[in-house]
């Protein structure tokens, strides 16, 4: 076995290396792939993005429209389980009710919606981290299972995404993106439910969970099997590009700026491939499984980055406590009454809500991915658990890069509006330099959190795609082998394009799942409910 998963490494590392090590010494490499890729980008984002045919400035993307109207929708049909639930959130973070969790339901009569296996490392070496912990139950109880969760979304999203808000869209992008953060956790707690009802356990006793399979079980229930088939295989594929695009290609890209700004690494010719490679190589090793214990250090690291981070955050807020009246003056005017300079209300809007959705993945479908193999008898446990994930990545961890970011900005370092997503000062080089304005060199610090959160990312989104990808060409070795040769292909051209092509495309990939994953939770939405009431009911809260 171990020969041969090093026989696959080499054959990966080599399938990454060779197709551009040949012209690595040619000026202008990085170039060459990011006008390669520019294009696609910019055709995918159009149709992503289609306006709806309203006047303006209701002209807005109709996948905007289908997020807030869902999440809106979901809120309200499940009586604000965002807010009314929270307290209850809590308890069952805190294993209050794990007891009554494992109890048999001598009520509920599917066989196929609660499996119990528990999941390990596949014999060819699948990481899979999230999964991994949150389906033992005994080892990892709900705490653990939303740390490991939240680890995978707090990220680049929050470090990088929040910066582009800003730059482009003002300071009032901050205000919509809470408003996105609160509605989204009303539709990760529905996704989160039905990924864990509709999962499905193989014959090795491993986890196969998300859209793909409460869309194609859930509408066979509901005699709609055809219609459920078909959205299954649109979000796979989309699921399969999300993972390239924000899953992979947007982490490299960050990476890599973060690496050349702090280290003053040559960024000409084809100095920004040669650091995808790098990364490639890393990324290829863990994701095949030869070194396990990259990750298992990884999973250790990155919380503890995630604090350094809230915690430098907070000694800059309250470095400027006096000024923080003010910058949250200029982020509800900026929400508001924004200048055409950041596009008007619309374009305030669209940003604010396309780095949150980015971010949180809230209405995506991927978080169902993840929660699918936690260990429970009762589906909703685990949504009401997921709805605290869009509270702590984007109301409090994005907001405090936003007003970080505000604060930074009071001196008037950068003109909001004209932050543009090509700029070499957008994206994490701006939140480095809002965080460096206080804490002299914490740069440093950033580009260790910023390496290890798209470490870590990647290798997460390199399951929710194998995932999708074996839905569509089955649980083969050959399957599992191609997306992970794509997967490594896709870190070198994120690291070498451009910050306005890789964030286009990533964009436009993640929320293309909104689309078949919004109309599945719209018609299976009744089936949480139930969940919903079984659970509570169980618990003595009905």
């Amino acid at each position: 076995m171990k020969d041969r998963i090093n026989r696959l490494a080499l054959f990966l590392s080599l399938a990454v290396i060779m197709p551009v090590s040949t012209f690595a010494q040619d000026q202008g490499l990085d170039e060459r792939i990011d006008a390669a890729f520019a294009p696609i980008s910019a055709a995918w984002e159009a149709i992503v993005f289609y306006p709806a045919p309203l006047p303006t400035p209701f002209d807005l993307p109709i996948v905007l429209y289908l997020l807030v109207v869902g999440a809106s929708f979901f809120t309200v049909a499940f009586g604000f389980v965002n807010i009314r639930r929270f307290p209850l959130a809590l308890q069952v973070v805190r294993g209050k009710y794990d007891d009554i969790e494992m109890r048999d339901d001598p009520q509920h009569s599917e066989p196929h919606s609660y499996p119990t296996a528990e999941v390990e490392m596949t014999e060819e070496g699948d990481v899979m981290r999230t999964i991994k912990d949150e389906s033992h139950h005994g080892e990892v109880n709900h705490f653990q299972a939303l740390a490991t969760a939240v680890s995978g979304t707090v990220g680049l999203g929050n470090i990088a995404g929040v910066a582009i808000a800003i730059g482009i869209g003002g300071p009032g992008a901050t205000f919509w993106m809470i408003v996105a953060g609160l509605l989204g956790m009303s539709s990760k707690f529905v996704e989160c439910t039905l990924g864990v009802k509709y999962r499905d356990v193989d014959s090795t006793g491993t986890v196969h969970g998300g859209p793909m399979y409460y869309l194609s079980r859930g509408f066979a229930e509901l005699k709609m099997g055809g219609f459920g088939k078909v959205l299954a295989v649109i979000f796979a594929l989309l699921c399969v590009g999300g993972s390239f695009g924000g899953g992979n290609a947007f982490q490299a890209n960050q990476a890599t700026t973060q690496l050349i700004n702090t280290f003053g690494i040559q960024a000409g010719g084809a100095g920004r491939t040669v650091i995808g490679i790098i990364m490639a190589v890393l990324v290829a090793v863990v994701i095949i499984g030869g070194i396990k214990r990259i990750a298992n250090v990884t999973e250790k690291l990155v919380p503890l980055m995630a604090i350094i981070y809230v915690v430098a955050s907070l000694i800059i807020i309250f470095a400027h406590f006096s000024e923080i009246p003010a910058a949250i003056g200029v982020i509800f005017a900026g929400a508001f009454t924004p200048t055409a300079a950041v596009g008007g209300i619309a374009g305030v809007l669209i940003q604010g809500f396309r780095r949150a959705a980015f971010s949180n993945e809230a209405g995506a479908g991927s978080a169902a991915i993840a929660h699918s193999a936690v260990k429970t008898k009762y589906p909703a446990s685990e949504g009401i658990v997921a709805l605290l994930e869009p509270f702590i990545d984007t109301v409090v961890i994005c907001t405090m890069t936003a007003i970080v970011i505000v604060l930074y900005n009071m001196d008037g370092h950068f003109v909001y509006g004209q932050v543009a997503d090509t700029s070499t000062t957008a994206g994490v080089a701006l939140t480095a330099s809002a965080y460096n304005d206080i804490l002299p060199h914490f740069d440093y610090v950033l580009t260790v959190a910023v390496a290890l959160f798209a470490f870590s990312t990647m290798i997460s989104w390199s399951y929710y795609g194998l995932q999708a990808w074996k839905y569509l060409f089955g649980r083969s070795v050959a399957a599992d082998m191609s997306f992970k040769i794509i997967f490594c292909l896709f870190v070198v051209i994120g690291a070498a394009a451009s910050l306005g092509s890789v964030l286009a495309f990533s964009d436009a990939m993640i929320l293309a799942m909104v689309f078949p994953n919004m109309i599945g939770l719209f018609f299976l939405f009744p089936k949480v409910r139930e969940e919903l009431a079984r659970y509570l009911k169980a618990i003595g809260k009905a």
